[in-house]
């Protein structure tokens, strides 16, 4: 047996194992009535398969790009590319980020290969924040969620890239170097010498399955925390909590967390929050949604180090709800 596939056989085990009984619980109805499983049991069983089943594709597009960032892109097209100039690369990696059209699920795989090849932390946060909020199919999205309001659409993509540049600039102020777990400070190498294209292809391949049996996991276990809280904490227990202009802005950010919807469908859930919350809350939602939730949360905790990680996730929240609330006497 190759090697690769030995080396992930208990992981490949244990995912099949997990679905198998989930779609006992699912599907089973004499199975579910012999254990009599409460309605919560059920719903959380649905929001989770429903979360991962919006999510895997996206993050099997990313590991898919990771793979040939790893294999066809070297450090020396990185520092061809990256201006050493910080403001530059902050800019250009916050556009370049915005024109990529990834979820934030498949994002970090990404990031992480773009960070261990050269690229800054600041400039690969910037990426990170942009990528799944301003693409060109989050915009498209919006604005047909929001019966075509361009308003709405325009203000989630200038209010998000000005919050993800200065994000990146505040990363680059307190944190230098990769930022990665002493586990993963040596990544996997799959390169190869050969000029055959097939020798690389393959290699691109076999590096794409090794990240993603490494991210499958964290998206696996955030999914079902993400449906845990979202079955025990009703959506209804925030809204009651959102009276006020900030702590309606606090709330929908707190949605945004819990629900962990992907950013090419989180507009449709924020338009039927419009007869309820101001336009600021919407905005507040849109934009700290895609930019943190709860399994991108997890995910990137099994690649960065968890004071990193914790200190983004501050700096993200304290800067989309300082500048949302700065914004909001204006929308």
């Amino acid at each position: 047996m190759p090697r690769l596939f030995r080396s992930h056989i208990i992981d490949l085990t244990g995912i099949l194992i997990i679905a198998f009984a989930l779609y006992l619980i699912s599907f089973g109805s004499s199975f579910k009535d012999s254990l009599s499983f409460s309605s919560s049991i059920l719903n959380l069983n649905t929001i989770f398969i429903s979360i991962l089943i919006e999510a895997l594709p996206f993050v099997l597009i990313g590991v898919l790009i990771a793979g040939i960032i790893q294999i066809f892109v070297t450090e020396e097209h990185i520092r061809k590319c990256i201006p050493k100039n910080k403001t530059l690369a902050v800019m250009m990696s916050c556009i370049i980020g915005a024109l990529f059209p990834a979820c934030e699920c498949g994002i970090v795989p990404i990031v992480r290969r773009l960070i261990g090849k050269g690229v800054p932390i600041y400039a690969g946060i910037g990426f990170m924040l942009t990528g799944p909020l301003i693409n060109p199919i989050v915009i498209a999205s919006t604005y047909m969620a929001f019966g075509n309001n361009a308003e709405i659409a325009g203000l989630r993509m200038g209010l998000g890239f000005i919050i993800a540049v200065i994000v990146a600039f505040a990363v680059s102020l307190f944190f230098k170097g990769n930022q990665f777990k002493s586990s993963v400070q040596t990544l996997h190498s799959y390169t190869t010498e050969k000029n055959d294209f097939l020798a690389k292809l393959w290699a691109m391949l076999t590096h794409s399955i090794d990240e993603f049996f490494d991210m499958a996991k964290y998206l696996i276990m955030g999914a079902f925390l993400a449906a845990f809280v979202q079955t025990y904490l009703p959506a209804k227990t925030l809204l009651e909590a959102g009276n006020g202009p900030l702590s309606s802005i606090a709330v929908m950010m707190g949605l945004a967390y819990v629900l962990s919807l992907c950013s090419e469908a989180d507009a449709f859930i924020g338009a039927s929050f419009s007869s309820i919350f101001p336009t600021s809350s919407i905005l507040a939602f849109l934009i700290y949604g895609p930019m943190m939730d709860l399994k991108n949360t997890l995910m990137m905790l099994s690649v960065f180090r968890f004071k990193f990680v914790m200190a983004v996730v501050v700096i993200i929240t304290l800067i989309v709800f300082i500048t949302i609330f700065l914004m909001s006497s204006f929308v």
